[in-house]
């Protein structure tokens, strides 16, 4: 019976956590007032450990008389601090999963070398590196700068770390002490911070593996992957010495496996607040993040709350050939990218590796990271005044399009190139460090939020909602903002199926960012909870004007709840006190169209927009679907004239109709409609006409209504004959009789009168006389028959 008993409690242990069930440790967050002094003697009085500080006023405390891990909470302990009047904020931590960014290819090592010759990605030139040797030129190489790598350690010893190594950027927050050196295994799992490390701040000209992007720059690493991550683990990571360290590079967040939406909680979001309100001296602690390796599992980063904030800087990758990785995630918040590994034949990234080694593997948007890291260490030497913000600002002015190559290029509403999948585009360490060293802070940020009225509107299956929000970017109040940095669209939608949600984001200027994408693996049926999805190409374009965002449905059964638009930016030119547009950043917004005939009307449409009418729209209206054509352009775009040398072919959006079942569509037949136009429904997969009365079919009505008037007809003649001979057999009806003469025989209707000779004349008066008597006597008779009759059947 026992071991039944124990049986059937692991089953519902291991369903719990199959279920993706919260696992609860034995430590608890507790922000209370009066300093570690007094933290200290409330964890003795009620018996924890103190363990450590997250962040001033924030403590960790350990029960051990708790489960290191349970799928249920400890109310109890929870009750018996929550009581203390210094106690505000206290929650028992709970194991959150953070997978590491890189991706593996075992027994495929070499390291026999020269690894510079192997460092492509910072010296093959041509355009086709990050132009990191520009800035090495300049006098730049980190000096002076702080880097740490969150991550599961860094390997303090190594022959090519040591020199720049920097205790105060390092801790183990796993272990609770001040040194990070990782954890040996025969695996070398925790190789991934040493890794990253090298990428950064490798010693140059020492013989030894590989050259940091930024050499000179000091390195410090936090263990704090090897373990049970919780949101203090995260917290106190994110906090860590502030003052200090000026850039965070962190390779890791949630799964990225396509069905998983998770960000920071309480604290984590707290210690990013914190670090770039106070980081720095208040200019702002530098979170440079990798932005996932989803790719192959159709992940979008805009469901990583850690890549998808404001406050980190979200780097992708391009591969050797300037590829999109097979790892990749395409979403609307990615800033930039640099070069990492990618498929079969293309090359990785060199860098240290555990046990005092080097490696030519490293791989994914963990390589990446890192990499801007280094690059942004460049930049900050070259200015050390730089804001969080500004940051953001030159990274955004200064990435180019290069030789990457993805099919989703535009160019946004103030003339900048920018992909879901490439952000702005590869970072340029050149370029970065002399607009650095010249560059004007920006203006405060301010931050205009406009709640939308549309609330609680389906979403129909197969179908598609567009909502509009008009806004002056908060005019005449203290938040108003003109020129955009980052904007986001806070959603709370349910839907029975996640994954089939697609959601995008049209601004003003018609720049339009995908927010989601669909998630195939994604069968969540949680929806989403106020969720601010972000997007960062519309930098520098203007807020005011009319936002619209649009919602596609799959086979879910969906309604977006409420939804709320947040524009941050600035009131004035965050680089021009007059408010006068500079050279490299135009902010009026641009024409619509692009090619005009000789009687006005529009024949070609700027990138963003489609012809419609005699016009160019940002999207198309109900019962209209986009498509690209080609337009012969040249002699002012007069397609009358002849072709001349000057004439090309360009691309542009144009506005087709759909097929007349379809209200929204992808394409001209009813196969492709998004939504049905009204009479239509959706009967297996496709739009059919709505049946009259549920089971008649309008195609056939006029059939059917020719059918009913006949068959009415054939009733009412078949009524009419048959009453009138019902009436005729009951005698109902009476006809005045005919009266028939038989002058040879002097016979009246059967009767027989005899005539003599000399009565003649007076009988056939008399005759006369008596028939006509006859015959009223018949009508009166017949009456008196008609009356008993109706008598009867009354």
């Amino acid at each position: 019976m026992k071991m039944h008993c124990t049986t059937f409690i692991f089953g519902v242990i291991l369903f719990k956590v199959s279920c993706g069930i919260q696992h609860y440790t034995d430590q608890w967050a507790v922000h209370l007032t009066g300093g570690e002094r007094a933290a200290k003697d409330l964890a003795l009085r009620h018996g924890f450990a103190y363990v450590s500080e997250i962040m001033p006023d924030y403590y960790t405390f350990q029960h051990r008389k708790v489960a290191k891990r349970s799928v249920y909470s400890s109310s109890f302990y929870h009750k018996t601090l929550e009581q203390e009047s210094n106690v505000h904020w206290l929650e028992q931590q709970v194991i959150k999963k953070r997978v590491k960014r890189d991706i593996y290819f075992p027994h495929n090592y070499e390291f026999n070398d020269p690894k510079w010759s192997r460092m492509w990605y910072l010296s093959r030139g041509g355009g086709l590196d990050m132009n990191v040797k520009s800035a090495w030129e300049q006098g730049l190489t980190g000096k002076g700068v702080i880097v740490t790598i969150l991550d599961d350690g860094i390997e303090k010893d190594h022959p090519d770390l040591m020199k720049n190594y920097d205790s105060q950027a390092s801790y183990d927050v796993n272990n609770h002490d001040p040194d990070p050196q990782p954890r040996y295994d025969y695996t070398n799992e925790n190789r991934h911070g040493t890794r990253c490390a090298g990428e950064v701040a490798a010693q140059a000209d020492n013989h030894m593996c590989s050259v940091g992007v930024a050499y000179n720059a000091k390195i410090g690493g936090v263990r704090m992957l090897d373990g049970d991550v919780t949101d203090s683990v995260e917290a106190t990571s994110l906090s860590l010495n502030q003052q200090h360290i000026q850039i965070y590079s962190a390779s890791w967040g949630p799964d990225d496996d396509g069905r998983t939406v998770d960000g920071p909680a309480t604290l984590a979001r707290k210690a990013f607040f914190d670090g770039i309100t106070k980081g720095r001296g208040g200019l702002g602690s530098i979170y440079v993040w990798a932005s996932g390796n989803g790719g192959r599992d159709g992940d979008s980063c805009n469901c990583d709350g850690y890549t998808n904030s404001i406050h980190t800087l979200s780097i992708s990758s391009a591969t050797e050939y300037g590829n999109i990785p097979w790892y990749s995630e395409a979403c609307s918040s990615t800033l930039a990218t640099t070069y990492s590994s990618g498929s079969g034949g293309e090359k990785q990234i060199v860098t240290t590796d555990l046990r005092k080694t080097c490696t030519e593997t490293h791989t994914g948007t963990s390589a990446s990271a890192p990499l801007a890291a280094g690059l942004v260490a460049l930049a900050l030497e070259a200015n050390p005044g730089l804001t969080w913000r500004d940051m953001q600002h030159i990274v955004v002015h200064t990435a180019k399009k290069a030789n990457l190559k993805a099919d989703d290029w535009v160019v946004n509403g103030v003339n900048r190139s920018v992909s879901h999948s490439f952000g702005y585009g590869l970072m340029d360490a050149g370029a970065m460090v002399r607009l650095a060293r010249n560059w004007t802070k920006v203006p405060p940020q301010h931050i205009c939020e406009i709640r939308s009225r549309d609330v609680d509107k389906p979403i129909p299956m197969n179908g598609k909602i567009t909502v509009y929000l008009d806004t002056d970017g908060c005019e005449g109040v203290s938040d108003h903002v003109k020129y955009l940095e980052h904007v986001q669209a806070r959603i709370t939608l349910t839907a029975s199926r996640r994954g089939e949600i697609q959601i995008f984001l049209i601004s003003p200027m018609g720049t339009r960012s995908t927010l989601l994408a669909r998630r195939a693996h994604d069968n969540s049926r949680e929806g989403f909870n106020n969720w601010a999805f972000m997007t960062t190409h519309n930098w520098g374009e203007t807020a005011k004007g009319t936002w619209i965002l649009e919602i596609e449905n799959g086979a879910s059964s969906s309604q977006l709840k409420q939804w709320s638009l947040v524009m941050r930016g600035t009131l004035t030119h965050p680089q021009k006190k007059n408010d006068s547009t500079p050279s490299y950043m135009p902010i009026q917004q641009p024409f619509k169209c692009a090619g005009i005939t000789n009687n006005g009307v529009c024949i070609e449409c700027k990138p963003g927009f489609y012809r419609y009418g005699e016009g160019c729209v940002p999207n198309c209206p109900d019962h209209y679907y986009g498509e690209m054509e080609t337009v012969l352009v040249g002699n002012g775009g007069n397609t009358s004239s002849s072709k001349s040398s000057s004439s090309s072919y360009n691309r542009h959006g144009v506005c087709k109709k759909c097929n007349a079942a379809c209200k929204t569509c992808k394409g001209p037949y009813v196969t492709d409609c998004y939504q049905c136009s009204n009479g239509y429904e959706v009967r297996d997969g496709q739009c059919h006409k709505k049946p009259l009365m549920n089971f008649l079919d309008p195609d056939m009505l006029s059939f059917f209504v020719w059918v009913i008037i006949l068959c009415t007809s054939l009733i009412l003649l078949f009524g009419v004959v048959f009453i009138v001979l019902q009436a005729r057999d009951h005698r109902i009806l009476c006809w005045k009789e005919k009266r028939h003469y038989d002058d040879s025989k002097g016979k009246y209707n059967g009767i027989t009168v005899n005539l003599s000779a000399g009565q003649e004349s007076s009988d056939t008066e008399h005759i006369e006389h008596v028939l006509q008597n006859r015959h009223t006597t018949n009508l009166h008779t017949c009456n008196i028959y008609h009356n008993n009759y109706t008598h009867q059947h009354a």
